[in-house]
């Protein structure tokens, strides 16, 4: 038996108003359903755990189901003949927002969802369809519909651990999945005896249990009431819901360990993926009675896939685990583009898995296993198990990498061991991957941010460093690669060999003394785990750690200022107007002195000699670097150009940064100095 796929259009509407994109002409939008059937013996899904307990049809065939959406030229013709394939994130679509700079959607329909319309008028077809499993439907999300697995007649149970953080006080009740968009698994017993839930200031503190009595599986029922008296709430059980009646206090760790039932076979999420795609790269017009939309003006030539943090990490285990290939044995991307993963994988591929949770960071979700060897693209050795692997080792299905990271990932995803060996030695690239930091910027640069977020939660303005020009040159780049083996410029990642890449300690002796800011004592650390003895079945909840600092993680050496030395330096920071880092700092009260989730800081300059000696700034003053604004857009303009002579920007993007720099770049930098 072979897998199948029947795409059903159900809503077919003109894009952005009928508005022409160069060349390219109008688009149009598409919106349905993929249907797919997978023989569950079948080499091509083999390794998906639990994918033989779940359920059959008449033809042996499991079943599951996948929305899709699809931008494309009305003339086929006008296209580029190239698919673009945007994994989101958690359900919701990105593409357009960083490599457009378009407002942030999952209906796009307007000419604002069109931003400056580069990918129109480069000509992709722009396709979105849902992965993840666990995700449940609202606010527009793309779902995936995965089947339950059961042992026969029986449902299968096994541990479940959530974990609980919040930044508010008054929450009593949450969904035991720990979000609200995200499927929970339902607990076999609603006795709080049979569970455990505690709670912790910091990863490493012993847990403190909190009483079976003081907690409930409950949901809080609020709605309206009869008889003039307002508002009701009520407290219903729940076999999906933790109740504290008392309030998660914040700035604590809360982790529930409980017997759940029925796990969902997620790592059907791979072969989405990937039967989508090759679907629209190689169904005729007419397939076995279903239509591909993007067969006609000679069908698809290239497809490549971008995705961003928890998509990234998708991308390089749907890479490391073969599914580049489809149930045919030919390339489904022929070039992929993971960004600020980290040195992560999705780990989708085990029973009762959270797909959306956060991939553990210093101090957030820190036992999710979500990084595991290998991490380098290139071949390296583990040095606990003695094996030898790469993500990259199928050279005739392998796609292209281009992946790119900021300093965030340095500092909470373990970026370093991206490009070295476990034991932080520098490697030599894959010859099919390269890889980029793009220096002093954040996990999550909004091209549309006006000024910086402020939190009680975190020490310092987050960082506001743009950095959607340098997504648009890498599509670009890997287009040139793909298509006629034009290289794309070479890595750009700091170096134990030039000493750009260093120790927390090396870092903390070169980072300025800036009053007020309290410097990191590490980054988070890469734990090895025991979850049992099955990878695909974790029986030991919360897992033994067997090693709490199991490989080497390194940090980017920074200049006088703290900017990152070594990388790809956006125009803001060549030509800076604050120290940019990747990291913030838990405040009191929050985890204080811990790293804060995925967002970086803004340490402005003083804007006059006078304010830095006033409060002791070792660094120079914003009128000592530009003797006036138009020297600040000089600067800008200078570092945007030696961008586009490395093929690391693009052209049209120069004057848009010098755009961004009039008046100091004001509302981004709070510059006190005449405009």
């Amino acid at each position: 038996m072979s897998n199948r796929i029947v795409l059903d259009i159900t809503d077919r509407q003109s894009f952005a108003g009928g508005r022409g994109f160069g060349d390219s002409g109008a688009y149009e939008r598409l919106r349905g359903r993929a249907r797919i059937a997978v023989d569950p013996a079948a080499p091509a899904q083999a390794g998906i755990v639990d994918l033989d307990k779940a359920p059959v049809n008449g033809d042996g065939l499991v079943e599951f189901s996948t929305d899709v959406c699809i931008l494309k030229p009305v003339d086929p013709a006008k296209g580029n003949r190239r698919l673009f394939f945007d994994y989101g994130n958690r359900g919701n679509m990105r593409m357009l927002q960083f490599f457009n700079d378009a407002a942030a959607s999952n209906d796009p329909m307007t000419p604002g969802h069109a931003g400056n319309g580069f990918l129109f008028r480069r000509g992709y077809s722009v396709v979105w369809g849902a992965w993840q499993g666990d995700i449940l439907p609202g606010d527009g999300r793309l779902c995936l519909d995965v089947p339950v697995a059961r042992d026969g007649d029986a449902p299968i149970t096994g541990l479940v651990r959530s974990e609980f953080i919040f930044e508010n006080p008054g929450i009593t009740c949450h969904p035991l999945s720990g979000r609200p968009a995200t499927h929970s698994y339902p607990t076999v017993s609603r006795d709080t005896r049979r569970a455990s839930l505690t709670r912790r200031r910091y990863p490493g503190d012993e847990r403190e249990p909190v009483l079976p009595e003081a907690w409930s599986f409950a949901v809080v029922q609020t709605g309206t009431g009869l008889d003039g008296q307002g508002g009701e709430r009520g407290i219903a059980p729940s076999d999906s819901h933790i109740y504290l009646p008392g309030g998660f206090e914040p700035g604590w760790i809360y982790e529930l360990v409980y017997t759940a039932r029925d796990p969902l076979v997620l790592g059907l999420g791979h072969v989405a993926v990937r039967d989508l795609v090759s679907f629209l790269r190689h169904a005729d017009a007419d397939d076995a009675g279903t239509a591909n939309p993007l067969a006609a003006g000679g069908g698809i030539e290239r497809a490549y896939a971008w995705g961003r943090s928890q998509t990234g990490r998708a991308i390089r285990d749907f890479i490391y685990r073969g599914f580049n290939a489809d149930a045919a044995g030919r390339k489904v991307f022929d070039g992929m583009l993971p960004h600020v993963a980290g040195a992560g994988r999705m780990w989708m591929n085990h029973r009762f898995a959270n797909v959306t949770s956060a991939a553990g960071q210093d101090w957030e979700a820190h036992h999710h296993y979500a990084d595991s060897f290998p991490f380098a693209y290139a071949e390296t050795t583990d040095p606990h198990s003695g094996r030898s692997d790469a993500i990259l080792k199928r050279p005739d299905t392998d796609p292209l990498v281009l992946h790119t990271q900021t300093g965030t990932e340095y500092w909470q995803r373990r970026g370093s061991l991206v490009h070295t060996d476990p034991l932080g030695n520098d490697i030599d690239d894959h010859p099919m991957a390269r890889i980029y930091l793009w220096s002093s910027s954040q996990h999550f640069a909004d091209p549309n941010e006006e000024r910086p977020a402020t939190s009680s939660a975190f020490r310092s303005p987050s960082n506001i460093v743009r950095t959607s020009m340098l997504f648009r040159a890498m599509l670009d780049a890997m287009d040139r690669w793909a298509s006629d083996g034009t290289a794309p410029p070479d890595s750009r990642v700091p170096r134990r060999a030039d000493g750009t890449l260093v120790s927390v300690t090396e870092w903390r002796a070169a980072f300025p003394d800036i009053p007020g800011v309290l410097k990191p004592l590490r980054a988070a650390p890469l734990p090895l785990f025991d979850f049992g003895p099955d990878a695909g079945i974790f029986t030991t909840q919360p897992p033994r750690v067997i090693e709490a600092d199991a490989y080497t993680v390194l940090v980017p050496q920074v200049d006088a200022d703290g900017n990152d030395i070594a990388g790809v330096r956006a125009p803001m920071v060549a030509a800076p107007l604050a120290t940019y880092t990747g990291w913030n700092v838990r405040a009191r009260g929050y985890g204080n002195g811990a790293l804060y989730w995925f967002t970086g800081s803004t340490l402005a300059f003083a804007d006059t000699v006078a304010e830095r000696h006033a409060t002791g700034d070792p660094r120079p003053a914003t009128a000592e670097r530009y003797a006036d604004v138009e020297a600040y857009k000089a600067a800008i303009e200078a570092a945007a150009r030696a961008l586009v002579a490395d093929g690391l920007m693009l052209e049209e993007d120069v004057e848009r940064a010098v755009a961004a720099a009039e008046n100091w770049d004001r509302p981004r930098h709070d510059v006190d100095l005449p405009g």
